[in-house]
């Protein structure tokens, strides 16, 4: 059972898991849900629409369907809404994931959970600190800076909890930024994309307005990161938290430099107060070490890959709202 199944990471996660044997896949999405993202398995999996807040739904749902793994990544994810209602965020996040273990107890179900937390949680971590440590590990302070991560750090706290005091199988996972195609706006890679495609297509003026360049991110290829998630909860230890992250940073300006180089247009670039974000931590790199060593996971794709694949996405949606536009104007 994916919840979340119709977001950016829960239609690649659901993609991998269609390619190993054996595999019969629940999704779980809100009602008022697009499943533009999971068009193309539709017939190959059963999605499910609910809302997670209401517990009785829940439990309904897991009576039905008695799931032997649960991948938890419904969640209120972009840091920008977060700031903007901070208290939707929080009531979001936390009772969903609240509802789903809940249940999960009073079934006496043995599923296997994972709770996907964010490396937001680990927020305002010192340079120094980071370069003392070979990165930031999943035994850093937590120093939370935006009500996202706030949110996160109670989802992954609360997982520890259900784990120690009802023994369910849990595995809690804080990934670093991940990118792709679906990726949704209110993010910088698919903000930088969705500028470039609809200069290209002529919609917009050749200017990009972009928020804090300086600010430096481990970036991983979300198709990386999913099929972490699977060897996480098939070969991580119950109880424990894992980083998933390639282990670079990257400054974001390099990563626009490197999408402008694939434009097929010239573009001017311009800074944007709006995109600035109240609290922004300078850099964040992963230490990976113990995801590595307990699951043999490695980074696959090349990030030059990573952004070709999502500006490509980008430029396919521009594509289809312009014939629509045509079509509407004929």
């Amino acid at each position: 059972m994916i919840t979340g199944i119709a977001g950016f990471g829960g239609s690649h996660l659901a993609d991998y898991l269609l390619t190993l044997d054996g595999m019969e896949i629940v999704g779980v999405g809100l009602p008022t849900d697009r499943l533009d993202n999971v068009e193309h398995i539709l017939p190959q999996i059963c999605v499910q629409r609910l809302d997670l807040g209401v517990y009785a739904d829940v439990v309904a749902l897991l009576r039905e369907v008695r799931p032997d793994h649960i991948y938890h990544l419904a969640a209120q994810a972009s840091v920008p809404r977060a700031w903007a209602d901070p208290e939707a965020t929080l009531c979001n996040n936390i009772v969903a994931q609240l509802n789903v273990l809940r249940a999960c107890v009073e079934m006496d179900l043995k599923a296997r959970i994972l709770v996907v937390g964010s490396a937001d949680e680990h927020g305002l971590i010192p340079e120094e600190e980071m370069r003392e440590n070979s990165g930031i590990g999943e035994d850093a302070p937590l120093r939370p800076a935006n009500p996202y991560a706030v949110s996160k750090i109670a989802q992954d706290y609360l997982g520890l909890q259900y784990h120690l005091s009802h023994d369910l199988h849990i595995v809690r996972v804080r990934p670093f930024n991940h990118i792709g195609p679906r990726q949704g706006l209110g993010f910088v890679v698919p903000d930088f994309c969705q500028q470039i495609a609809a200069i290209e297509a002529g919609e917009r003026e050749p200017i990009m307005r972009v928020g804090n360049l300086e600010a430096r991110r481990d970036i991983s290829d979300v198709r990386d990161v999913v099929r972490g998630y699977y060897l996480a909860l098939t070969r991580g230890k119950a109880g424990q938290v894992y980083n998933i992250g390639s282990g670079q940073a990257h400054a974001i300006r390099d990563i626009l430099d490197r999408l402008l180089d694939m434009s097929r247009v010239a573009i001017n670039v311009e800074p944007d107060p709006e995109r600035m974000r109240p609290s922004d931590v300078p850099i964040m790199v992963c230490d990976n070490q113990r995801f590595v060593n307990d699951t043999g996971w490695q980074p696959t794709i090349a990030l030059e890959t990573s952004l070709r694949d999502a500006l490509d996405d980008w430029r396919s949606r521009v594509t289809v709202n312009v014939r629509r536009d045509e079509r509407l104007c004929d």
